[in-house]
Formats: C-alpha cells, sequence, structure tokens
C-alpha cells in the first residue's frame, strides 16, 4: 500500500509518499506559501528517487496545492497514493487513536477545529477537498494529543472548578505525541527490550516547538505542554510556562485584547522574544561563541532556554523513575551536542552521566551517548514523524479492511 502522509501548515503542505509495510520512500515535498499572495511567489519543492524539482504554480489553498502534487505525480509516471495519511495537531476528548475518516467523522473534527485555530482547520479542509476530488482514497487521520490520552487524571486536571472544566474540555492534552511514540518505540528497539518495559523522559527539542514527555511502561503519563503547545519549555516564538497572574496583568495592559496577548505569547515571546533578534536558539549560541563577543540578553536567553529543559529532565526522571534512558530527538535534541551536555551533565543524583566525547561525535543514529556506567542510558535517537503516521495509516486501514 502506498501511504501520502500530509501534513498542513497554516501556508504550506509538506508531504511524503511512503511504500507500506516496506517503509520505502517513494516521493516528497512540500508546497509553499499557500493562501493569500506573499511576498514569495508559491511554488512546489518535490523529489522523486533522485530528481528534485521546483515548480512555480498557483496554490490558492490546500485543495489545490494536493491537486497540484498530483498532477507531479502522474508527470513521473512514478506510484500514486492508495491512501492518505493527516496529521492533526488536535483530537480533544473525541479521538485518542487514529481514525478511518467516513461518516460523520470528517463533521466531527471540524467541530473542535478551535482547539489548534492554526493547525487543524486548514487539515480539515484538506481532508474535505480530498474526499471531493478523490473519493476513492481512503483516508486517515492522525493526532499529535492521542499518545497522550494515557495521562492519568491527576496529572491532566487543572486546579479550577468543576463548573469551568468540565463539558468544556479544559485539561491538558499534550502534544508532539506522534513524535515521542516513534522514539520511544524507536529506544525500546535499541535497547532490546519490549515497549511496555520502557520508562523513559523523551525530549522532543525543535527549533520550533519543544516539549518533553515522560513515558512509564511505554505510555505517555505526562506531558510539558497541556490545553495547548503553548505551555512548558521556552521554544522558539512561544514563552512556554507563565504565572497566571502575570498573564492577568499583561491582559489588563492590552485592555482585555486577549487575542493580541495570544499573538504576543506564541508569535513574539519565547527565545525570540528573549534574544531581541532570532527565534532559533542555535544563532544564540553561535552568537555567544564568537571571540570576544560579551552580548548578555543572549547569554540570558540561552540560560533560560537550558535552564528550563533541566528543570523539567529532573522532574520527569523522578515521575518516569526508574528509568532506563533519556531520548533526545529533533532538529535541535538531535543536532546540537551543547544542548545535550548541559542540561545532562552534573546529574549523577539522577543515575544520569553523559560521555563528552562520545555526546560530541554520536555517529550514526540511534546512538547512545552516555557512560558505560550509566544507569539511565542518554539516547539520540532520529524523529520521522511521516513514517509514523504511515504506520498508523496502514495498521488502521489493514485493520479496517482498507474502507472509506
Amino acid at each position: 500500500m502506498n501511504v501520502m502522509v500530509l501534513n498542513c501548515g497554516s501556508s504550506s503542505l509538506k508531504y511524503r509518499l511512503i511504500e507500506m509495510p516496506s517503509e520505502r520512500e517513494l516521493a516528497g515535498g512540500e508546497a509553499r506559501n499557500v493562501g493569500p499572495p506573499t511576498a514569495s511567489p508559491p511554488c512546489i519543492v518535490h523529489h522523486s528517487g533522485n530528481v528534485k524539482e521546483t515548480r512555480m504554480v498557483a496554490l490558492p489553498d490546500h485543495g489545490r496545492a494536493f491537486r497540484e502534487v498530483m498532477n507531479l505525480l502522474l508527470e513521473d509516471n512514478g506510484p500514486r497514493p492508495e491512501a492518505l495519511g493527516h496529521r492533526m495537531v488536535h483530537g480533544g476528548d473525541l479521538f485518542t487513536d487514529p481514525v478511518v475518516v467516513r461518516g460523520s467523522v470528517l463533521e466531527q473534527l471540524d467541530r473542535i477545529s478551535h482547539l489548534a485555530p492554526l493547525h487543524n482547520p486548514p487539515a480539515v479542509s484538506l481532508i474535505g477537498a480530498c474526499r471531493e476530488m478523490y473519493p476513492e482514497l481512503p483516508q486517515v487521520a492522525v493526532f499529535d494529543t492521542a499518545f497522550h490520552s494515557t495521562i492519568p487524571g491527576y496529572a491532566s486536571t487543572y486546579a479550577l472548578p468543576e463548573s469551568l472544566r468540565l463539558g468544556r474540555g479544559i485539561r491538558k492534552y499534550g502534544f508532539h505525541g506522534t513524535s515521542h511514540q516513534f522514539v520511544a518505540g524507536e529506544a525500546a528497539r535499541f535497547l532490546g527490550i519490549p515497549p511496555v518495559e520502557l520508562n523513559a523522559v523523551s525530549c522532543h527539542l525543535g527549533s520550533g516547538g519543544a516539549s518533553l514527555c515522560a513515558i512509564v511502561r511505554g505510555r505517555s503519563v505526562d506531558n510539558t505542554m497541556g490545553y495547548s503547545p503553548l505551555q512548558g519549555l521556552v521554544m522558539s516564538t512561544r514563552s512556554g510556562d507563565l504565572d497566571p497572574g502575570l498573564v492577568l496583568r499583561l491582559l489588563d495592559r492590552s485592555n482585555g485584547n486577549g487575542k493580541e496577548l495570544e499573538k504576543t505569547l506564541n508569535k513574539h515571546s519565547g527565545v525570540l522574544g528573549l534574544s531581541g533578534d532570532s527565534a532559533e536558539i542555535r544563532d544564540v549560541f553561535a552568537a555567544l561563541a564568537a571571540p570576544g563577543v560579551q552580548d548578555q540578553r543572549k547569554s540570558l536567553t540561552a540560560q533560560v532556554y537550558l535552564w528550563r529543559i533541566r528543570k523539567y529532565l529532573g522532574a520527569y526522571l523522578a515521575v518516569a523513575g526508574p528509568a532506563r534512558a533519556v531520548i533526545f530527538t529533533d532538529s535541535i535534541g538531535e543536532n546540537v551536542p551543547f544542548v545535550r551536555w548541559t542540561v545532562c551533565t552534573d546529574m549523577e543524583s539522577f543515575g544520569l552521566a553523559i560521555d563528552n566525547e562520545k555526546n560530541e561525535n554520536p555517529g550514526e543514529l540511534p546512538a547512545d551517548v552516555s557512560t558505560p556506567g550509566s544507569a539511565v542510558r542518554v539516547l539520540v535517537i532520529r524523529t520521522n514523524e511521516e513514517l509514523a503516521i504511515a504506520r498508523h495509516t496502514y495498521h488502521k486501514l489493514s485493520d479496517a479492511g482498507g474502507e472509506n
């Protein structure tokens, strides 16, 4: 079965065509600048085999973007998708597992779009467009929140009156679940144990979003993100944890303009807000490493960023104890040894000891960069959310008999 994995951004559409169950990638790419006109023209960057091309084409919406991608595949005379797997950021209380999109599912997805206003609406719109254009293709929605449906009530409940919580979906959901679940499975395989025997802390540190997940017996029991992806770590443009009293004060200062404050906390805070000129933590580290540079603002940015990760790591090692591993993944977790070293050094009291030489040169991933005597292994594992979605799609349709 050839599964096309679709990942909708607000103005982009990333895609990969994966042959299942062999897991061989057949084609992939990204439609950029989808929607209203922008300074840069819309285009599709497409690769198939060793051939890569950029196609300039009008992309007024995600449905048109998908049609143009299908046209590219037809021109290549290559394999076409036999099923579609969609990344959905939020499943709310309705969806705790991947779901085949049929019957009233699309309408249910539309009803919870407000829970992830930047990501869910374009994904729901794309599912509807795909159904109209290619009704013969079965579709599966895979949710970032699904892996965290096992977070127990005492960890997912906010200390608010029931009248505010119940019936309103007010609770911790957690995010990046597809990635956390994937690297947890890879970690168990690397350690030679069944997934149900894995206790670990997974550190998904991306150049955009980031979160830690406490895993006990292969199941998520806590995630640093909460009701929204805004909670938790310092991210590229998101503030992460804030005192609710501070939020109320900021809301008062903005004359009750909640949308403007939400934009500030999501788009102009985090590393960007702290550093003043970059949302990329690697730029901050590079500037501090330059000879003769003494930038107190960037130094504070790095310290706040790393402190938040280290603090949560200690807390989650307690939650997941006795932990078998700490897992680092995604663009920062996989590629920035300085972050791994700073977060893990002097953690022997938690049974964790990182090896500097291995950390600097981990080699082919997955890799173990801990010392031989470390009770908790420090693993660097490459995440692959697209492959994870393809696996979920394939297994879901196989279980459902391929029905649409």
